[in-house]
């Protein structure tokens, strides 16, 4: 008698068992994937690793409501087999019941009670007992219930859905409503769909008529004006922006600047609202301030208190400006950076570690020696810290801006690049570097490099076309604060760190400039340079941690006064500064006057050079390797198969050699990455003989010549030399999976002999030729 599978159970009984439990078919999603699979990048390609599936998911009603994941295993497992699994995909999902099932019957996990219990296969619950057991388990009324179930908003022509994770902080953020929180904290990474999230929220809120009326407030233009033009757009008959203080009470959802409503001199516009006007304040970015006492939010926040306030935020938690008594309480929903590019809804990244030697081994002036405007140099060594700050070394800007325009033309000139400078004088300063380096495509279109900073209408007036994805201008901006949060570049390539870093919260911000994905575009992966050791900060472990709300002194903004030093130990930064006299280039020189300081030393002349330069990739555990790639890739191999006996009986046996190569990258061994650094063009049985075992490689043509030389083809006819042959080439081109997939033989040269079917036929049949391909496998890797 034949063997079941796990599909022929499935068909036969798990699927039939649940669908007489009285499940719709459109309650039951069948083969449910939930994560897109990681992005896996080696060297310069890209695969995606594995997407995470359950066997059947069981939802409530219509279909949005997820109650119940169903795993199934074939007759040759117990029962309960597969309830681990399910188990662990439930509390990915956020789903109160777990099943496992080999078709024999049921085994069943309740979240709520902890209990386990098993069921005949005519004894699986139908939807209403899960669903009374959900409520009884929530603790949920009728009233509370009518939030919680509300549908999503579904746009026909988009077929957009919330992605498992957005669904949870919904239905957490609704339950958590429902049951009279008025203050509720989100966490998500940037990219990952907070203002699709905050839409579906207030969406729901509004139809269940729990709210009425919405501020939504956060501290940039860019920020606001995105939000209404995408995920708000369908709000946009009830939705105002709040404009040059001006506040009309005819809206329902009201999108603002928290300094629109703040105001100034004393004048504070919110209050021509009452008190209870709004119902729900939506805060974005709520990192930003939020806690502080004195700060313009909180004063909004506080006159409204009657109000539902939902902050969202993508920083983590920062020891040095945690406040102590958090405003919005605990998050109820965490989706970190690390969990997207697991999932493969976020873009991982590269980082190029760069030294320069002023930079490692510090500069310090001669006696005497004066900068460019005759000012003398205090005599001191100067280092990173102060580059760019308290001293200009133009070389040095040079060498930075010839390394990115290297990086440029060996990956694409067109690559979307954003360079962070540590002011706007720097920023202007790197824009003029890069258009010396590129002077040819600047010739062609001037705003090929274009500094867009918070003094510079022209440039602001540009950030659109650079997010855009249809448009190729600008191509490269430098910056310093104005881009750090809100900017969604979904084709940033190029993230350049040039300027001091030493907070978390601006780091991870940064960072995410960087993390979306565009495949149509080509952008799966982004690339870190970084000049000032910024990625230190990936080792702290904090840096993917469970985010609090934080003080932040400066808010950085449209309308922030950076001329107001938060702390005297650090010097003002003007990037936000609405100051048109600020000097876009060298100032003249003028003598100090009493007392006075000088702004910042330049000087010119003095060589400066890499000294050193690392590559350093995401791993599978999502650390950077800080290991060199050919021991960390030998570790991995070596935890796979322990010895080279356990490797050469693993690949001679398999089927399919690919199917190895596939699971030890899945491991996170890097083998492109290898042959790029190896430089020679070998197998990938080779490479891992050779950096696991430390055999001497041999090269594909010395494979193949060793399988002629030892007369393997000669086996066969004439023609069928002519078909092994041309295996062989393809071999030595493109590796042994070209040998692996018969659909080669449809193509070049394969079809000058004859249609596949013909071919496989000189062998005697598709086994034949099968047998023949698995011989020609084994005479390859006899070579010694």
């Amino acid at each position: 008698m034949k063997k079941l599978t796990e599909e022929d159970i499935k068909f036969r009984y798990i699927t039939p068992a649940i669908e007489e439990a009285g499940w719709t078919k459109n309650q039951i999603l069948m083969e449910y994937f939930f994560t897109d699979g990681q992005v896996l990048v080696r060297g310069n390609t890209v695969k995606r690793g594995k997407r995470k599936k359950a066997d059947y998911l069981l939802t409530h009603k219509d279909g949005q409501f997820p109650l119940a994941i169903v795993e199934a295993k074939d007759a040759d497992h117990s029962i309960g087999d597969g309830l681990q699994q399910a188990m662990d995909y439930a509390e990915i999902l956020n789903i109160p019941f777990a099943y496992s099932s080999n078709g024999s019957g049921f085994i069943e996990h309740d979240f709520f009670t902890g209990a386990e219990r098993e069921l005949e296969m005519d004894k699986f619950p139908d939807e209403s007992e899960l669903w009374n057991r959900y409520m009884k388990g929530k603790g949920f009324d009728d009233a509370q219930e009518k939030i919680v179930v509300e549908p999503d908003y579904f746009d026909t022509f988009s077929q957009i859905k919330p992605r498992y994770y957005q669904r949870i902080a919904i239905n957490k953020t609704l339950e958590a409503v429902a049951k009279g929180q008025d203050r509720i904290l989100l966490v998500m990474a940037t990219g990952t769909g907070k203002t699709f999230t905050a839409f579906q929220i207030i969406w729901k809120l509004l139809k269940t008529e729990t709210v009425k009326r919405i501020l939504y407030l956060a501290d940039r233009n860019i920020l606001i004006d995105q939000t209404m033009q995408h995920d708000f757009k369908p709000f946009e008959k009830i939705m105002t922006k709040v404009q040059d203080k001006k506040l009309d009470s005819s809206y329902e959802i009201y999108m603002s600047l928290y300094q629109q409503l703040a105001g100034d001199n004393g004048i504070e516009p919110f209050r021509e609202f009452q008190p209870v006007f709004f119902d729900l304040i939506i805060v974005d970015e709520c990192h930003r301030g939020s806690a502080k006492e004195e700060s313009q939010w909180r004063r909004i926040l506080d006159y409204f208190r009657t109000a539902i306030q939902i902050g969202m935020t993508a920083t983590p938690k920062e020891t040095k400006e945690v406040s102590n008594i958090t405003y919005f309480g605990e998050s109820v929903y965490t989706y970190s950076l690390k969990q997207g590019i697991d999932d493969g809804f976020l873009a991982p990244y590269k980082v190029i570690r760069i030294g320069l030697d002023k930079d490692l081994e510090g500069w310090r002036p001669y006696k005497g020696q004066v900068d460019i405007y005759g000012n003398e140099i205090e005599d001191r060594e100067y280092n990173i810290t102060d580059y760019d700050r308290k001293l200009i070394i133009d070389e040095r800007t040079q060498a930075v801006a010839n390394r990115i325009t290297k990086w440029l033309k060996a990956n694409g000139r067109f690559s979307k690049t954003i360079i962070f400078c540590v002011d706007i004088d720097h920023a202007e300063r790197m824009r003029q570097a890069i258009i010396n380096e590129n002077k040819d495509l600047v010739a062609e279109n001037p705003k090929y490099v274009m500094r867009i900073t918070g003094d510079n209408q022209i440039g602001k007036a540009q950030l659109d076309y650079f997010i855009d994805a249809n448009e190729k201008y600008p191509t490269v901006v430098t910056t310093s604060k104005l881009m750090n949060t809100g900017v969604d570049c979904k084709t940033c390539q190029l993230i350049v760190l040039d300027n001091n870093i030493n907070s978390i919260t601006e780091f991870k911000q940064i960072i995410g400039r960087g993390t979306r994905l565009y495949p149509d575009y080509g952008k799966e992966y982004f690339t870190i340079m970084d000049f000032r050791d910024a990625c230190r900060l990936f080792a702290d472990p904090d840096f993917d941690g469970d985010p609090v709300v934080i003080i932040d002194g400066g808010d950085g903004g449209d309308e922030w006064d950076p001329t107001k030093p938060d702390d005297p130990d650090i010097p003002d930064n003007p990037d936000d500064s609405a100051d048109p006299d600020y000097p876009t280039g060298p100032p003249p020189f003028e003598p100090p006057g009493v007392g006075e300081p000088f702004r910042k030393y330049r000087v010119r002349g003095v060589p400066v050079r890499i000294l050193n330069e690392r590559v350093q990739y995401y791993d599978k555990d999502g650390k950077l390797i800080t290991e060199s790639i050919k021991d960390y890739s030998k570790r991995n191999i070596l935890e796979e198969y322990a010895t080279l006996d356990e490797f050469l009986q693993a690949w001679s046996s398999a089927d399919k050699k690919q199917a190895i190569v596939e699971e030890l990258q899945e491991q996170g061994v890097l083998l492109d990455a290898l042959k790029e650094e190896a430089g020679k063009d070998l197998d990938d049985f080779d490479l891992i003989l050779h950096v696991a075992y430390d055999k001497k490689p041999l090269t594909k043509k010395e494979r193949v010549d060793h399988v002629k030389k030892q007369g393997y083809l000669y086996k066969y006819s004439e023609v069928c030399q002519e078909v092994l042959s041309a295996l062989l080439d393809k071999y030595m081109n493109e590796g042994i999976s070209e040998l692996e997939d018969t659909r080669i033989l449809d193509n070049t040269p394969f079809d000058h002999i004859g249609s596949p079917k013909k071919i496989a036929k000189l062998f005697g049949g598709k086994e034949g030729y099968i047998q023949a391909v698995r011989g020609l496998a084994r005479a390859i890797y006899e070579a010694a």
